[in-house]
């Protein structure tokens, strides 16, 4: 049998030796790269990046990084050379030149999770087409006429029937509130044993979301995985229903998907209808409820917050010339307190840990060289929690929003430029809405949990278990009816 000689051992072994160090030492012929550390051959810097941190302050991976090598590093992610920025005025560039000298991209492994032909995949006049689309449901003429009475009654409904329990775990029962009223209004699927079957596969996709991406049964991806091919069997299934029955209107989301794609030259093809409505469903409350509970812990840690939120809807209530009528627009964007409250709620919960962007050719930022096809970071976490930015940055203080020095490019929660998240307004409007519902008329006490860990996404490993009861000394009964 023939063996390697010592010749072709050493070929080898340089062609392995000078392959490592071409990786970990990557050239750019237009300039200088950013300082970082490339990481292992292929893994790169993945497993740092994945490393759980328990407090919520920023990642390790990228505090370190930031310290030694300054707020723009490069690294390697899941087999990619990226650049991470932590510097408040490059990703603010980064989001104004969507398109031109950057493009939406995610890695290969977020795209498999989602969908190869999901909204934050997509370009250009397509992009700009579905995102209209989606306005239709989400923006803020819909939001003020259909969605806001509907979003308090959800609310009450909710809240009255934890009030019966010993106990309700907040995150599971704040997604499940408004999981409800989303997919309501997307697929037209009301309260029943299909719901909590579609919110339990939605449970297994987002346990490996962002986890490493091992698709080996019994991983959290391999989970993401399955229980992603779960609800695109359950939304393709309806889809296909719907394309048997073209007559019957249900009056949702998914609706107008339809008719799209029933065009003689449609511009939404099926795999992208059902992409989006998965994009859809899944965004709607997860985020969302990650940020309610985390919020919820931090008024319980706060109560001179509470107090001062109470102040602000109970003088809603004395002031409400028709007592029995819900929350009206112009109640809503006077909650003055409540928007300092929910934007200190997510900052400090940071649900998203990073924005993915690709580089459309070399560009020249800081003394340095994105070369074009790499991909690019932004991590909002790193800003919101910036100490020159924000002082104290780890305190819960709603008041610090009374600034005007916080500009936009200082807090990118929910994106920013062209991409700006388009439930952002949604979101907004379901948390202060659940403020008021929750101050006005309970109070609450913590039964277990609350820790957090971020793995990168923020998670409550034991959950957070609270006990509502009836509030002393509201100022009026008055509520909407939850029937």
């Amino acid at each position: 049998m023939w063996l390697p000689g010592p010749y072709v051992w050493a070929l080898f072994f340089i062609w392995v030796t000078h392959s490592i160090y071409r990786w970990c030492n990557p050239k750019c012929s237009t300039g200088k790269l950013p300082p970082g550390s490339m990481g292992l051959p292929l893994l790169g810097e993945t497993h740092h990046f994945f490393a759980p941190n328990v407090t919520l302050d920023v990642s390790p991976f990228v505090k370190e990084r930031v310290e030694r090598c300054g707020p723009i590093f490069k690294t390697s992610l899941v087999g990619r050379p990226i650049v991470v920025s932590a510097d408040a005025d490059f990703n603010c560039f980064l989001f104004q030149q969507e398109g031109k000298l950057f493009e939406s991209w995610y890695p290969d492994t977020f795209t498999e999770i989602f969908g190869r032909q999901n909204v934050g995949s997509l370009h250009g006049s397509m992009y700009r087409y579905l995102k209209n689309l989606i306005l239709n449901l989400f923006g803020p003429e819909n939001l003020k006429e259909k969605l806001l009475p509907e979003i308090e009654t959800v609310a009450h409904r909710s809240l009255e029937s934890w009030c019966a329990l010993p106990s309700v775990e907040l995150k599971d029962a704040t997604a499940d509130l408004i999981f409800e009223l989303a997919a309501e209004k997307l697929i037209s699927y009301s309260p029943s044993e299909d719901l909590k079957t579609l919110r339990k596969n939605f449970s297994a996709f987002i346990a490996g979301l962002i986890s490493f991406p091992l698709r080996i049964p019994g991983t959290a991806y391999y989970k993401c995985l399955q229980g992603r091919r779960k609800v695109m069997k359950m939304l393709k299934n309806m889809m296909h229903e719907r394309l048997a029955e073209p007559k019957r209107v249900h009056g949702d989301f998914f609706d107008i998907l339809v008719e799209e794609v029933k065009k003689e030259k449609p511009v939404v093809t099926e795999a992208m209808a059902l992409d989006l409505m998965f994009v859809l469903l899944f965004a709607s409350f997860e985020t969302t409820s990650l940020a309610l509970t985390l919020g919820v812990r931090l008024l319980t840690e706060n109560p001179e917050v509470v107090e001062k939120l109470r102040e602000e809807h109970d003088a809603i209530l004395r002031n409400r010339e028709t007592k029995a009528c819900g929350i009206t627009w112009k109640e809503y964007k006077s909650m003055a307190y409540t928007y300092q409250v929910i934007n200190e709620m997510v900052r400090l919960a940071n649900i998203v840990p990073g924005v993915f962007r690709k580089a459309l050719q070399d560009i020249k930022v800081k003394g340095y060289t994105i070369p074009k096809g790499w991909g690019v970071v932004a991590c909002p976490p790193a800003v919101h929690l910036n100490p020159s930015i924000f002082p104290d940055p780890l305190s819960f203080n709603p008041s610090r929003w009374e600034s005007s020095d916080l500009d936009s490019k200082n807090f990118m929660a929910f994106g920013g430029g062209m991409r700006l998240c388009v439930g952002a307004d949604f979101a907004r409007i379901q948390m202060a809405v659940f403020l008021h519902c929750l101050v006005t008329r309970f109070s609450w006490k913590v039964v277990r949990g609350g820790e957090t860990v971020r793995t990168p996404g923020l998670a409550f490993p034991n959950g957070f278990h609270i006990q509502l009861y009836e509030r002393k000394g509201k100022v009026s009964d008055h509520s909407i009816s939850p029937d």
